[in-house]
């Protein structure tokens, strides 16, 4: 007899230190995201790198039938409003309690932190297991940066996380829940799990799978994951900005005997200890990384020709920042950089003057320093409007490949020899349309300055001559260990092999 899931996507992560707040418009507009589908539209992800996607296209293979709700997602930021929170979990567990339905599949993030709950999926997955009951199968997908909860881990039967970051196997862990999901109502009973809590925290940039040691890391979780009795295992290092006690990385597993879900958790904790100072991330000042990328560009005996790739990754919009901070245009101007250029700078005001104004007008624009971060101050001086689109775009790249989204109207400004793609919606710079929407193409460019941390790399490294990572001035601090962490459980390491946090 075919079995009817009941689906639905709630996504955020918060960065608590962040200075802007994710109001229920934001979730609508989707942000990089989809924006809102509801119903059967939410059947349409299906041929979107989502982890709902994934799912879908396995339900449907299984021959399930879905229950489709809604899914949401918004761009990183601090907290998500608790009017967002209720309406939007309100709207799930209304559909929940209608019942009808033989399992549930959550799409969730799991670092969300809103105004009423520290543990956000915690809250949601709590408030579905006390409707659905014990015997209801409850299962969820997680990105790699979850921060996993005890709740979340009692609350259902089974999680499962990303293992790329760059997340090119968003649709992928979706198909994998799907199979877990397809297990259990095979064998009728739980599985055995297994959970360890890291004792640090870890620099977002040094969780790049493409890189060591996370590359090992996850190379091992495969292997371990083979072993006789192992249904799953994840590795979540966790997003080292939301100040609460369970902020962290996590590895847990399901499998058939407690014994061997044990033994392969234990292998991947010991792993993380024995290689905890690998876990640290150099970074380079905004002159440094200018420096160094005009250097690069003039070695022709560098392997790789392109672009220099500069992450400007202390104004990444995928970790809570406003994606507006001028530190990396004030080091490019000040080097007179030329066939550079950055992106995307979110200002609604000034993508809107460069429009009203037209292609070929020279404007006076101050940019930047409304973060509140200390040596963020404004930048002033004239740009000369080069382009304008009305900000639609198709995601090609790797990452949330065949998804559209809307910016709203896009500008591209010139100063000296600096190309500025000013946006009307934030959206991290993860896929090289979005340079395109402003009229760049970014291979003809000497340097590209990304605000983004890791997410361009699935993008933009095939054509990269190199990746620089630079600390300007910005709200989503790169080094956990100089956040002002207020509620973090006491002895955690505030970066590899860093100081404890004493509460």
């Amino acid at each position: 007899m075919s079995k009817t899931i009941l689906i639905a996507g709630f996504q955020h992560e918060t960065n608590t230190f962040a200075p802007s707040r994710a109001n229920y418009d934001n979730f609508e507009r989707g942000e990089g995201h989809p924006a809102m589908p509801r119903g059967a539209a939410m059947l349409e992800l299906r041929d979107v790198n989502l982890p709902a996607g994934g799912f879908i296209r396995a339900a449907e293979s299984a021959g399930w039938n879905l229950v489709p709700v809604l899914w949401a997602g918004a761009s990183p930021s601090a907290h998500v409003s608790a009017d967002a929170y209720e309406r939007i979990a309100g709207e799930i567990l209304a559909a929940v309690e209608r019942g009808g339905f033989d399992a549930v599949y959550l799409d969730l993030h799991g670092a969300m932190v809103s105004e009423n709950f520290d543990d956000g999926e915690g809250e949601l997955l709590a408030r579905v297991r006390r409707a659905v009951g014990a015997a209801v199968p409850v299962v969820a997908s997680l990105d790699l940066h979850a921060n996993v909860s005890e709740r979340m881990l009692a609350n259902a039967d089974a999680l499962v996380a990303y293992r790329t970051y760059p997340h090119v196997d968003m649709a992928e862990t979706g198909a994998r829940a799907a199979a877990l999901l397809n297990t259990l109502f095979g064998r009728g009973t739980p599985f055995a799990r297994a959970v360890r809590r890291l004792p640090f925290l870890i620099p977002i940039n040094g969780m790049c799978t493409l890189l060591e040691p996370s590359r090992s890391m996850y190379a091992l979780l495969g292997e371990q994951e083979r072993r006789g009795g192992v249904q799953s295992l994840s590795f979540a290092p966790g997003f080292p900005a939301a100040d609460f006690p369970e902020c962290g990385p996590v590895i847990w597993g399901y499998g058939d005997t407690p014994e061997a879900v044990e033994a392969a958790v234990g292998a991947l904790y010991e792993r993380m200890i024995a290689d905890e100072a690998r876990w640290q991330v150099p970074f380079l000042s905004p002159d440094a990384a200018v420096a160094e990328a005009l250097r690069l560009g003039a070695d022709a005996a560098h392997a790789q020709a392109g672009p220099v790739v500069i992450a400007d990754t202390q104004d990444n919009p995928g970790a809570g920042a406003d994606s507006n901070t001028a530190g990396m245009l004030r080091a490019l101007v000040a080097a007179n950089v030329q066939d550079a250029a950055m992106g995307l700078f979110f200002d609604r005001e000034a993508a809107a003057a460069a429009h009203a104004a037209g292609v070929g007008a020279t404007l006076a624009f101050s940019l930047g320093g409304k973060s509140g971060v200390p040596g963020d101050t404004p930048f002033e001086g004239h740009f000369e409007v080069v382009a304008l689109s009305d900000g639609r775009c198709r995601y090609d790249g790797p990452m949330m490949h065949g998804m559209e989204v809307e910016l709203g109207p896009v500008a591209c400004l010139r100063i000296g020899g600096v190309l500025l793609a000013v946006s009307s919606t934030k959206a991290q710079m993860l896929d090289r349309n979005l340079y395109r929407v402003a009229g760049i193409e970014p291979e003809r460019m000497k340097i590209l300055v990304n605000k983004s941390s890791v997410h361009f790399r699935a993008d933009f490294e095939p054509i990269a001559r190199a990746v620089l990572v630079a600390k300007a001035p910005g709200p989503m601090t790169a080094d956990p260990a100089d956040l002002p962490w207020r509620h973090l459980k006491p002895g955690m390491r505030l970066k590899p092999n860093g100081p404890a946090f004493a509460g």
